[in-house]
């Protein structure tokens, strides 16, 4: 170590003494001493190792404390806020996973806010006074909505397919299509949850071809259930083929097995006016007669995260006498916001409250509209950050309907001086942070997914990168 570096290192005060300091005995006070310590002695590694790697000047002793107190309030006004924060999605993907998934309604938002805020009768009777369930809020929507003879919820799709197989089929075997083995999003796959269930796995059928004889050979007398899985994010296309729902209800029914089926994303609405045609309706199982379905509350059904299992009132008894029923229920807020998504769908209300609804039936024009506005605003920019239109296709994501896209319009950005990857970060580090999409050297915002209230947020950002540009 050279004698500068040496001295810098010595000169740096010692972890008693900055705590004692004026400047940080008031951080002391909105938090504790224990907290300030460990974020002083943070501090004083970082800017040893700066003066190390030869990044810190030479600096007096005054200048090094006041260095010092700067970062250590940084750091602590940092620490002191939460990490969940807000985002602008600006990317075009409409259930995007990393980003919540569904935004919920206003209606969600103000029920969820109440309930959250008082008392609530979440498992009183107030007509008899008595304990009642927390199940009947959500129970008596579904029923009329899916038109199932009983429903209940639990905290995600996942495991709402474990707690059906663990309560329908346990110690016996779930005959399943080789071709429905899926694997979604952070490692969930579904052999996995079977084995964990106690159920055994009995694969029939190949990958891409599983014809009703596959099922009808493989049933003996230890086969629990058929699940069916809808393939949600990935499509097997060519020569292919698998029995269609009638089939398998048919030969469920002359073998006395109930068929469950896992339907990923709960679309409830008619999705084929933009070209989408093959993504299931709970609705559609429950009147074919299927046993159980489940699926998610937080995707194309534009709720909070849940799972909803539904269909025949004796196998949905069953799984609810399930002790794991009660480690995996959902909590007070996801119920009020549940209920009010879905009385949004029992009043016909979905497209005119959900926000997940309203973007997929925004058009492209609408779109161009708002996107003209915005660029209008962009005309004082400089030759420092080039702006135009394109078409482009937003995602609805989360799993579903991969295939398919929505025709949009979207607003490139780019600068000859600052890559596309620096643009992108720069607008993901503002102060409402704005999460956008880079390709072919662009960065691309879909107003889409972009709340029209926040528009305004989308120029200042892009205003201020402009200014910023060298």
């Amino acid at each position: 170590m050279n004698k500068s570096l040496s001295h810098l290192r010595r000169n740096i005060p010692s972890v008693d003494k900055i705590l004692e300091s004026n400047e940080v005995l008031p951080l002391i006070t909105l938090s504790s001493r224990t907290f300030v310590l460990n974020l002083v002695r943070q501090v004083l590694n970082n800017i040893r190792q700066e003066f190390t790697d030869g990044i810190a000047k030479e600096s007096t002793d005054s200048d090094i404390q006041a260095l010092i107190l700067e970062k250590l309030g940084e750091e602590f006004r940092h620490r002191i806020q939460p990490l969940l924060r807000r985002v602008i999605n600006a990317t075009g993907v409409l259930l995007h996973t990393n980003f919540g998934r569904a935004p919920l309604s206003h209606e969600a938002q103000k029920h969820l806010t109440e309930i959250a805020a008082h008392y609530s009768n979440l498992e009183f009777d107030l007509a008899r006074g008595i304990r009642g369930k927390r199940d009947i809020y959500a129970d008596r929507l579904l029923q009329q909505i899916l038109g199932c003879e009983e429903a209940i919820v639990v905290n995600n799709n996942a495991a709402a397919v474990f707690l059906i197989l663990n309560s329908l089929a346990e110690n016996g075997e779930v005959l399943i299509s080789r071709g429905e083995l899926i694997e979604i999003g952070d490692s969930f796959r579904i052999p996995d949850i079977l084995r964990k269930s106690a159920a055994v796995l009995r694969e029939v059928g190949t990958t891409n071809k599983t014809k009703l004889l596959d099922y009808q050979e493989a049933i003996n007398d230890r086969t629990k259930m058929i699940l069916r899985v809808h393939p949600s994010n990935f499509r097997i296309v060519g020569f292919s083929s698998r029995p269609n729902l009638a089939e398998l209800l048919r030969l469920c029914e002359a073998s006395s097995i109930p068929l469950v089926e896992d339907l990923g994303s709960g679309c409830l609405v008619d999705l084929s006016p933009f070209g989408i045609e093959d993504e299931p309706n709970p609705k559609t199982s429950i009147e074919a007669g299927v046993a159980v379905i489940c699926f998610s509350g937080d995707k194309l059904l534009g709720g909070p995260q849940s799972g909803v299992i539904a269909g025949k009132a004796e196998f949905v008894q069953k799984i609810r006498r399930n002790p794991l029923f009660r480690a995996l229920r959902v909590d007070k807020l996801t119920l009020a916001a549940l209920e009010a998504t879905l009385l949004s769908y029992l009043k016909n209300r979905q497209a005119l409250e959900i926000p997940l609804i309203q973007m997929i039936h925004l058009s492209a024009e609408s779109i161009e509209k708002r996107a003209k506005a915005i660029m209008e605003k962009f005309s004082a920019l400089d030759s420092k950050l080039a702006c135009h239109m394109t078409d482009g296709f937003s995602m609805i994501g989360g799993g579903s309907t991969p295939n398919y896209g929505l025709h949009t319009k979207l607003i490139s950005l780019r600068s000859l001086r600052l890559s596309a990857s620096k643009i992108e970060y720069q607008l993901r580090m503002s102060e409402l942070p704005i999460l956008t999409r880079v390709e072919k050297d662009s960065v691309l915002i879909d107003l889409r997914t972009v709340f029209p209230e926040d528009d305004a947020r989308v120029v200042e950002a892009v205003m201020k990168l402009s200014d910023s540009i060298q």
